[in-house]
C-alpha cells in the first residue's frame, strides 16, 4: 500500500513498529530508522545505486535485519507542490518496492537536503565528510518530520496534512 496520507498509512500499519525513512537520489538511497514508538529518527547508512535487482536486495536485507514495519519514502517536489522533474521517478521506486509487502508513505522532503547540509556547515565538517553523510541524514529528516507529524495525528486523532 502506497500513500500520502499519514491516517492511511497508520491504518495499514500493525500495532507499532520500527519504521525506515529513504531519501532515494538518482546515485543513493539514504536510510534512516526510527524506534518502534516512534520518537527519534537515526541516520543509518548509504546505499550506492546499481541495479534495482541488487537495490532491492540490500533493501530486503535492511529491513529484515533492523524488523521495519513501515516505508517512508521522500517526494521530491517543486517549491510550490508540483511536481518536479524526480518526483516520477521516485513515485515509481515507491511502486517497485511494494514487492517488498510494507505499507510506504510518500513524504514530501522539500529542503531536507538544504537543512541538513547547514546544519552539518554549522558543525564545520569537511566537504568530503558532508558529502559521505548527507543522504542518510536526509532521510533521517524526512523520517522525523513524519514521525512528528503520525505522532500529532495519534494524539489529535486527525490526519496533520
Amino acid at each position: 500500500m502506497i500513500t500520502a496520507a499519514p491516517a492511511d498509512f497508520v491504518a495499514a500499519l500493525p500495532a507499532g513498529g520500527r519504521l525506515a525513512g529513504l531519501d532515494a537520489g538518482t546515485k543513493t538511497i539514504g536510510l534512516a530508522t526510527c524506534d518502534a514508538s516512534w520518537s527519534f529518527a537515526s541516520a543509518h547508512s548509504t546505499i550506492a545505486r546499481t541495479k534495482f535487482t541488487a537495490d532491492l536486495a540490500q533493501l530486503k536485507a535492511f529491513v529484515a535485519k533492523e524488523r521495519i514495519a513501515g516505508l517512508v519514502l521522500g517526494l521530491p517536489l517543486n517549491m510550490d507542490g508540483s511536481d518536479s522533474s524526480r518526483t516520477q521517478s521516485v513515485r515509481q521506486l515507491a511502486k517497485n518496492l511494494n514487492v517488498l509487502g510494507l505499507p510506504l508513505l510518500l513524504w514530501d522532503e522539500r529542503w531536507s537536503t538544504q537543512a541538513v547540509e547547514r546544519a552539518m556547515i554549522a558543525e564545520d565538517l569537511s566537504r568530503r565528510t558532508r558529502a559521505e553523510r548527507v543522504d542518510r541524514m536526509a532521510a533521517a529528516y524526512i523520517l522525523q518530520g513524519a514521525i512528528d507529524a503520525l505522532a500529532h495525528l495519534a494524539v489529535r486523532g486527525d490526519d496533520p496534512m
